[in-house]
């Protein structure tokens, strides 16, 4: 089955993509798909929570407007993706930034006027502080409470209920009643305490809004790869440039050595070497001769080529790639995070609480004032700031020590999914190993050799050439001096060096190492053949062993040919596959997730993008290509593998200290709730309690400070 047949379920069909900011846990993503999968015309509707867009599969005859309303008549606001301007998930997370310092600047001013209070202050005194906290208070709720205002309002009136609308019942009842105390001049009012639990709320927010928009979409990444455009042959034998978006089949593309591709084609004329490491993950290049088939995005390495377009823009491999990614990133949607189970059942039991608090006080008698007042403080003592805290206040503990580690975590999530795998499926080139050349024999060559090679090398930006230079320039050594140093396309280098002549080309014959070799000449001396290989990444044995230990079983999964494979799989004892294409590695997770694995992917070409967007987890080393990274949950830094087991422990260790969280939050309620249903604590103490109990969870999240030691 190729990606056209998977995207495109019906060619009558269209697919919309909508950005929706509002979404916040799994109940948003059932209500989603099942809501818009019943609205007429609609097919299907996949929900990526990841980066908070949803893909409608409809019939042609429902436009955008049409669409918005459909996805409003679930109770979410949409902006179509072709239309957005910037990102609206990172303009949400600096709205509750912003929406959290307001309300923490105006938490401390009132605090501060509260303690007259608290401390005795009576009659026209007490007043005048009440309404200096009102004049605060009330802005500072209009402005910081909007995030809750407004989703609460969307869910209502289209008569469903979320976790906001407790939240935003319990601080506009409870402002309200502040507001008539304040009037009648009594003896309480608790702006304080409603101010405190939206800076509470809001933190809690903004934390889990950080960790969920570190994550990207990485197709637009994927398609920048491609070069711009291309230099094309007329028909009357004249050149043009010519945009990549304006190629179509049949034009004819004279490609330099040093230039990518801009589209797919065959090649009519001349012969070169190209790097598909971008397709098939392989570093070492590829012979290419007329009539072979060429993809966009790959390189040229060697000589010019003509190349005759077959395919362009939406029709080349590459694009296929991008859109096997984007359908692949679709699978993590069904992941239910932990605090979303926790939020299922949460605002219906919240309301029966307060509600019966209220019924019961007044039906014993105490007056619609007393026992307005006791489901105040029910609403605002089970306010989930401390389950809300649970989750996020842990991961992003653990991912500031894992940054400090040098491991980047882009999506908050991934450190639950990271935490369940039982399967770590590894790409070779670029992820076992370093991704790039390195010779591993030129201790073999003596001082001259080594000034010369030098020389050559730093006159060329071939890869091997690259190589060479790097390696002797670590070593210090001193480059000769070489004169009429030219290089030939296909050929090498040549030079001159005290009147005799060298080069550093291809070996005449077949004597390379992994299929990479250069060959330096030195008049008529005996060759030197330089011998590469792509040198494995620095514990790779102990962190392959080390995830055997936590009952991690690992394997190859790579697009490399099986003799370039076949001495990594040795060394660390693991199985492989080989020569396999994207949809294969696709394929091969998908046959993995049916027998019940959760499988991580690590991986870094672009050619490992879809399968690091199918797997149940993803790891990407910062080499990886900008498609690689943008696909991964996870990035790690520098050459070692040491990462994927850290990462791994730091999860696990995560999860205990959520459930811990949990726990405690829990506990609380199960202790402060019966409280406050008899009548033993005010507003204030609620709120008060409220913020006691986030603190201790997040004072128990900072134990995750050395999570990645």
């Amino acid at each position: 089955m190729n990606a056209e047949s998977i995207l495109r379920p019906s060619a009558a069909l269209m697919q919309s993509d909508f950005s929706v900011p509002a979404m916040r846990c799994a109940g948003c993503i059932s209500k989603l798909e099942r809501g818009l999968s019943q609205q007429p015309g609609i097919v299907n509707a996949r929900v990526n929570f990841t980066a908070k867009r949803v893909s409608i599969s409809h019939l042609p005859e429902l436009t955008m407007p049409e669409l918005v309303a459909a996805i409003a008549e679930t109770g979410f606001e949409a902006q179509a993706i072709t239309d957005q301007q910037g990102d609206p998930a990172a303009a949400e997370a600096h709205q509750l930034l912003k929406a959290m310092a307001v309300a923490g600047f105006a938490m401390m001013n009132i605090m501060l006027l509260s303690v007259s209070v608290w401390s005795g202050a009576t009659g026209v005194t007490r007043d005048l502080f009440h309404w200096l906290s009102a004049m605060i208070a009330l802005p500072t709720v209009i402005y910081a409470g909007q995030p809750f205002f407004r989703s609460a309002w969307n869910a209502l009136r289209k008569r469903r209920t979320n976790m906001d609308v407790p939240i935003s019942i319990g601080v506009s009842i409870t402002t309200m009643l502040s507001l008539y105390e304040t009037f009648n001049h009594g003896q309480h009012a608790y702006f304080d305490g409603v101010v405190m639990l939206l800076f509470f709320l809001l933190t809690g927010r903004w934390l889990d809004a950080v960790m969920r928009d570190r994550a990207r979409d990485g197709v637009s990444a994927l398609l920048k790869q491609t070069a711009a455009g291309a230099m094309v042959l007329r028909a009357d034998g004249k050149t043009e440039w010519v945009d990549a978006s304006a190629l179509v089949p049949g034009m004819q593309m004279i490609i330099a050595a040093g230039e990518r591709l801009a589209a797919d084609g065959i090649v009519v004329k001349g012969q070169s070497s190209f790097d598909l490491s971008l397709l098939t993950g392989e570093s070492a290049a590829q012979s290419v001769n007329m009539g072979d088939v060429v993809h966009a995005g790959t390189l040229n390495v060697d000589a010019p080529v003509t190349v005759r377009v077959t395919a362009s823009g939406p029709d080349t491999a590459i694009a296929d790639i991008a859109r096997l990614m984007e359908q692949a990133g679709q699978s993590k949607s069904v992941y239910v995070r932990i605090a979303d189970r926790a939020a299922r059942f949460y605002a219906p039991a919240v309301h029966t609480l307060a509600l019966a608090s209220f019924g019961g006080w007044m039906i014993a008698g105490a007056g619609w004032h007393e026992s307005l007042l006791i489901a105040v403080a029910v609403l605002i003592i089970t306010c989930p700031c401390a389950l809300g805290l649970a989750v996020p206040a842990a991961q992003i503990v653990v991912a500031g020590a894992l940054m400090r580690a040098g491991i980047l975590v882009k999506d908050g999530s991934a450190l639950e999914r990271l935490a369940e795998v039982d399967l770590a499926m590894f790409d070779k080139t670029g992820t076992l190993t370093r991704g790039r050349p390195e010779p591993v024999n030129l201790d073999q060559a003596d001082a001259t050799q080594k000034s010369v090679l030098l020389a050559l090398a730093r006159a060329s930006r071939h890869p091997l050439s690259e190589a060479i230079r790097r390696t002797l320039e670590a070593e210090g050594v001193i480059a000769a001096d070489i004169d009429a140093v030219r290089e030939v396309a296909g050929s090498g280098i040549y030079g001159s060096f005290n009147c005799i002549n060298v080069s550093l080309g291809r070996p005449e014959v077949e004597i390379s190492h992994e299929g990479m070799a250069s060959q330096l000449q030195i008049g008529d001396l005996p060759p030197f053949a330089v011998h590469f290989a792509d040198m494995m990444r620095p514990h790779a044995e102990e962190t392959v062993a080390g995830l055997k230990e936590m009952g991690i079983t690992s394997a190859i999964l790579s697009g490399d040919r099986a003799v370039s494979v076949a001495p990594v799989a040795r060394t660390l004892g693991l199985t492989a596959q080989t020569s396999m294409l994207p949809q294969d590695k696709l394929d091969a997770i998908a046959r993995q997730k049916t027998a019940g694995y959760k499988v991580l992917m690590v991986g870094d070409g672009l050619n490992d993008g879809p399968a690091l967007a199918a797997g149940y987890a993803s790891m990407a080393p910062a080499s990886a290509s900008d498609a690689g990274q943008q696909a991964a949950d996870i990035v790690f830094m520098g050459d070692s593998l040491a990462p994927v087991a850290i990462a791994i422990r730091a999860a696990r260790r995560t999860q205990r200290i959520v459930r811990q969280n949990f726990v405690m939050a829990i506990g609380y309620n199960a202790i402060a709730v019966p409280l406050a249903i008899g009548g033993y604590v005010t507003p204030l103490i609620a709120a008060a309690a409220m913020s006691g109990s986030s603190l201790i969870v997040v004072a128990n999240a900072l134990r995750l400070r050395s999570a990645a030691r």
